[in-house]
């Protein structure tokens, strides 16, 4: 009777260790796939399986560029996921171990942001959305308070304004012309508005949730010195291992070999490893968005004689105004020429005017779209734009409609002054990140002068029976 109690005991106690063994071995810090799924975890699977699912589903029936930007917008929630279960193992890290815990998801971004570079192509609004979208992302940068950023909830949301100025034009070009687009735009919101707002709020509403018993964060390989000789110095058998390699492509330094400053994430984790204010660089200013040197503010675009600026102003090739394929009047690199026209266009044509200055631009006729972009005192002159007139990266600028315009866009724009005909007032005006924004309408009579109108640019927000009030500042004085 005793064996068989003491073989009972014996088979009990062997029956706890092993479960106890299993209980170590899968709470041992290691792959991310070797966390235990909890709550959270789960939660965000859920979201990505609705609504970035619902994202690419659209993305495949338009296919092409648009499917291979969401597909890389994919992956970077993907990678969100995989950081989201490491946190739960990793205690929470200073500025510089937080740059290469999170490193993998800034790879990925920066791939977003390689589809936005070089010249403007027929994507290029979903490139920038799904691009500024993914600033989003940057809440698991957030450390506290101090760190410079805003909460995660409310940073997933001005993110979003960002590329929400993008995804408007998306749904205004494609209103007419392809559903998929517009379903597409619509799916990208709900991303992040409700879809990643909604997870935040729900599980990390005060920022990511660190482990303070996990492993420590790691730190950035520090790159090997070159050795003195072509030789490898032999290495005792109990030496440390050497450094690993550092990486092709460096996002998180200033050594950067392209010379175009960093943006969105990139600049966050930019910031990060030199110790700076966390979002001290997300949106940089570059030399072609300064407001100074700016000429006299004159009545109605003329092709008054002005001083003709230093040829050195744009290196990117020699100037250019022909229509190409039949479809596109492409107007580049003109610098200081006031008679330039185009005559034969119709509406099935746009208009695409880039690095200008110094110069005047008449467009006779309707066409489907205008856009200049980085150009600087330039003025332009149209009749009639079926969609619409878009005026970004600019500085000091001139633009007049003789006839109508359903939407006309200024962004990243410093200094614009945008006379309407009385067949344009009805147009809709968007500006985004813009300052010095004047609007010139005529006078109810043949013989009175023109009426101008200065776009807000500061707003106060006021919180009032359980949500916020906007309205934009007035400035009033003898």
């Amino acid at each position: 009777m005793e064996e068989k109690l003491v073989a009972r005991l014996e088979a009990a106690i062997s029956r706890l260790e092993a479960r106890s063994g299993a209980l170590s071995t899968r709470n041992l810090p290691g792959d991310a796939s070797d966390a235990p799924k909890d709550a959270s975890i789960a939660a965000y699977e859920d979201f990505m399986e609705k609504s970035v699912g619902r994202l690419s589903a659209a993305a495949q029936k338009i296919g092409g560029k648009v499917l291979e930007v969401t597909d890389v917008l994919k992956e970077a929630f993907s990678v969100q996921k995989d950081l989201l279960i490491k946190m739960k193992q990793t205690q929470k890290p200073d500025m510089t171990s937080l740059a290469e815990f999170l490193k993998p998801l800034n790879e990925v971004i920066a791939k977003a942001n390689a589809y936005t570079e070089g010249r403007r192509t027929e994507f290029f609004n979903h490139f920038k959305a799904v691009a500024d979208g993914l600033t989003a992302l940057a809440w698991l940068a957030y450390l506290g308070k101090d760190c410079g950023m805003s909460l995660p909830i409310a940073h997933v949301e001005e993110s979003w304004q960002m590329a929400e100025f993008y995804n408007n034009k998306i749904l205004v070009e494609y209103k007419t012309k392809d559903p998929n687009h517009i379903e597409w735009a619509k799916a990208l919101k709900e991303v992040y508005l409700p879809g990643l707002r909604d997870y935040i709020k729900s599980f990390y509403p005060l920022g990511p949730v660190w482990n303070a018993t996990g492993v420590t964060a790691p730190l950035p390989s520090a790159p090997s010195k070159a050795a003195p000789s072509t030789a490898p110095p032999a290495r005792a058998p109990s030496s440390a291992p050497a450094p690993s390699p550092p990486p092709s492509t460096s996002l998180l330094t200033s050594d950067s070999s392209s010379s175009r400053p960093k943006e969105g994430v990139a600049a966050v984790f930019q910031e990060i490893s030199s110790g700076k204010s966390v979002t001290s660089g997300l949106r940089k200013v570059t030399n072609d968005m300064k407001t100074k040197n700016r000429a006299d503010r004159s009545g109605v675009v003329s092709e008054k004689e002005q001083k003709t600026s230093s040829p050195s102003f744009s290196k990117a090739g020699p100037p250019k105004l022909e229509l190409q394929m039949g479809r596109k009047w492409v107007v580049e690199n003109q610098i200081g020429r006031k008679n330039l026209v185009i005559d034969d266009c119709d509406s099935r044509q746009s208009v695409y005017v880039f690095a200008c200055k110094d110069s005047v631009l008449q467009i006779n006729g309707k066409v489907n779209n205008i856009t200049i972009d980085k150009c600087t005192k330039m003025g332009i002159v149209f009749t009639d734009v079926v969609a619409a007139c878009e005026i970004v990266n600019c500085n000091a600028v001139e633009v007049q409609c003789r006839g109508s315009a359903p939407t006309i866009s200024i962004d990243n724009t410093g200094g614009c002054q945008l006379y309407l005909s009385n067949g344009s007032l009805e147009a809709s005006i968007a500006t985004a990140k813009s300052s010095e924004v004047n609007v010139l309408v005529p006078a109810a009579g043949p013989d009175g002068d023109w009426a101008e109108h200065a776009l807000p640019q500061q707003y106060i927000h006021s919180f009032k029976d359980g949500h916020f009030v906007t309205s934009s500042v007035s400035h009033s004085g003898g």
